[in-house]
């Protein structure tokens, strides 16, 4: 098994600035959400190591439940643009305040399939937190209430977003040097 050294090609996003970002963000939310408790809805897996800084961060009362989304096929960079709900959520939405927190949004296309499947569950409000911002991959117009940072179109892991489900630990953004890595066996 390689380590990450061997494929980094560059630190995106270094620590101190994802935890200075995850503070912005978790401030903002507290202050648009001041006097209301909100439920965090975090999409899986990816978003957890996010979902768990912002959480410490933002200072309503709030609770949290998880959803899990598959959209790429083992072993595949690339979204196959079908969307299967693979673990749907624990508590009942309705009438409440809905952040979706997610890792990553690219295509769009998983995030627009998953707001209109609770927006048919009639939250009181929904609005989305995501980490990172990949605009240039866009096929779905979707709304981003929230961003952490706009990036480029990188092939990108660590923070919780996975490299063949390896290195999520990583306390920072890291782009993959492609040439470099083989995906393990």
């Amino acid at each position: 098994m390689q380590t990450y050294h061997e494929f980094l090609k560059e630190v995106l996003i270094p620590e101190a600035k994802l935890k200075d970002k995850v503070a912005e963000l978790g401030e903002a939310i507290s202050q648009d959400y001041k006097g209301e408790n909100i439920h965090l809805i975090c999409i899986l897996k990816g978003g957890v190591m996010f979902l768990t800084d912002l959480m410490r961060e933002i200072t309503v009362p709030h609770t949290i439940d998880f959803m899990a989304i598959s959209s790429y096929g083992v072993g595949t960079r690339q979204s196959s643009g079908q969307v299967r709900l693979t673990m749907d959520l624990h508590e009942d939405i309705r009438e409440r305040n809905v952040l979706l927190v997610e890792d990553i949004v690219d295509s769009g296309n998983t995030l627009s399939s998953v707001l209109e499947l609770l927006a048919t569950r009639k939250p009181a409000s929904l609005k989305v937190c995501t980490l990172l911002d990949k605009e240039e991959r866009r096929e779905v117009d979707v709304p981003l209430d929230y961003v952490g940072f706009k990036i480029p179109n990188k092939f990108v892991f660590g923070y919780g977003l996975d490299l063949d489900e390896f290195y999520r630990e990583l306390p920072f953004i890291g782009v993959v040097n492609e040439e470099r890595y083989t995906p393990p066996k």
